[in-house]
């Protein structure tokens, strides 16, 4: 795995981070496109991505590119306010950073969050989905060592319960399904859209599939959150654009703070 980031050496940004942070981080929280004002995070420690040694740059808007150490519901959590999308860097050890960054300071379990398109046409703008599994449509040549293991569960069984319950206790209607990943920029044409219904998708986006993919071959349990922020070309929605997609997600805000912190708060670590 150090190969894999031989031009980004883990080691500097490891020993940079913790340095900072009063405790051992158990929970990796990877905040998507407008979901990065989750409340429980306000006044908490921040650490610009710019201070820390090899740490990649955000480019897209609605993703801070900061790290922030909070303490939720009785747990030690990372957040990753922003990510870095394939289609910005063409490069996965860059993608995969802060995973691996994550890892290297003790994390176990990763929730990765992400704003997606709805191609089931039962969701609507609006709807949280529990990602029961995904789709890596981003056709991206370059893997690293474990990403094709064969037949595995990526997303924790356990996890997927816990967030289900978590939302039945707050009265958060959670949909679920497969979260289909490509490489974007470009939003997709409606026959690429209807291409990934047949293959079993339920929501699209441009990212997450890789970080999970790592996650998990590095041992963590995952759990993922996507938020509909709108139908995807050919369902019954119009023109596409990242402001439609950031207002969406700040929209509903609120319903998913609740649940991230419900969910946090009754995890077993």
């Amino acid at each position: 795995m150090q190969a894999l980031f031989r031009r980004r050496p883990l080691e500097p940004a490891t020993a940079f981070v913790r340095a900072r942070i009063p405790a051992e981080p158990l929970i990796a929280l990877v905040l998507g496109s407008g979901l990065g004002d989750y409340a429980p995070l306000e006044g908490a420690l921040t650490i610009r991505g710019a201070e820390i040694p090899s740490y990649p740059r955000s480019t897209v808007s609605g993703h801070r590119g900061e790290i922030v150490f909070a303490r939720i519901g009785g747990k030690d959590v990372l957040a990753f306010r922003g990510r870095i999308h394939l289609y910005e860097c063409n490069d996965l050890p860059t993608v995969l950073f802060p995973v691996a960054l994550a890892a290297s300071l003790g994390t176990r379990v990763m929730i990765a969050t992400n704003a997606a398109g709805g191609i089931n046409r039962q969701f609507v703008p609006g709807d949280l989905m529990l990602i029961t599994d995904q789709l890596d449509m981003t056709l991206h040549r370059e893997g690293f060592p474990g990403e094709r293991r064969g037949a595995r569960a990526l997303f924790d069984q356990e996890l997927r319960s816990l967030a289900l319950d978590a939302a039945a206790r707050r009265g958060i209607p959670l949909r679920q399904g497969v979260y289909a990943s490509v490489k974007g920029p470009s939003y997709e044409t409606a026959a690429e859209v209807e291409m990934l219904r047949r293959l079993g998708g339920d929501a699209v986006g441009m990212s997450t599939v890789k970080e999970v993919a790592l996650a998990a071959a590095l041992g963590m349990r995952t759990l993922g959150v996507s938020c509909i922020t709108n139908k995807a070309a050919g369902t019954g929605g119009g023109k596409l654009d990242h402001a439609e997609v950031t207002e969406v997600a700040s929209k509903v805000k609120s319903r998913f703070a609740d649940l991230m912190t419900e969910c946090i708060s009754t995890l077993r670590t």
